[in-house]
Parts: C-alpha cells; structure tokens; sequence
C-alpha cells in the first residue's frame, strides 16, 4: 500500500474498528497525520502569530480531526498482528508506547486471523 492509498483507506474507514490494517497502511497514516500537526503548526503560528492562542487551536484541532482515524488505523493494525485494539490504552503510559511501537511495527501474524470478518461486512447485523 502507497501513501495516497492508505489516507484514503484511513479517512474511508474514519470510525471503523473493526478488521485489520497491514503495516504499510498503519505507518503510512501516521507519517501523514504528523505532517498534517506539523503543516498546522507551522501555518497557524504563520497566520496568528508565534506565540497567540489562535494558532495553538488550529493545530488543536487539526489533531482532533485526525485522532479517531488514527486511533481506528492503530486498533486494525494491532488485530493484524493478533491482538485486541483496547491495547491501545497503554499509550497512556511511557512503557507503553514503547511496546506499542514495537506491536505496530511487527509483521503480520496469522492469530490476526480472528479479526477478519468471514461474511466481508463492515458492520455486524443488529
């Protein structure tokens, strides 16, 4: 998967849990997601002012946009490998996001298998 492929695969699955994400999609996203805070950074502190509560709110938000896709991307890409999305909550921690990064940058497993939904929906039937 390509740059472009994986934001559009991210931002079309922007709520979407469920299901698994290849490495190259997880890793491709992040990388945009920092380059989308940086870009806002840069061009709110270029347009309020250095130090002015304006352009620490337009990144703010920029990176609010962009949370729940990333969070939904992590969650996938942890079910690839075989484990349950909540682990994400160890990002909470400084040990943590070490295990975390080492997790999401580890190859596809087969016990990922479980979270592959075998009728090929998105969403279960109610």
């Amino acid at each position: 998967m390509n740059f472009g492929q994986s934001i559009t695969t991210c931002m079309g699955k922007y709520f979407t849990f469920s299901g698994r994400a290849k490495r190259s999609e997880y890793w491709w996203f992040y990388l945009f997601t920092v380059l989308m805070s940086w870009g806002a950074s840069l061009v709110g502190s270029a347009s309020f002012g250095p130090s002015d509560l304006g352009g620490d709110l337009f990144s703010s938000m920029v990176s609010l946009v962009f949370l729940f896709p990333w969070l939904a991307a992590g969650s996938r890409r942890l079910h690839d490998i075989g484990r349950s999305g909540w682990w994400q909550l160890l990002i909470l921690t400084i040990i943590g996001v070490i295990l975390l990064i080492v997790w999401w940058a580890s190859d596809t497993k087969p016990q990922g298998d479980k979270y592959d939904d075998p009728r090929g929906t998105q969403f279960p039937d109610i």
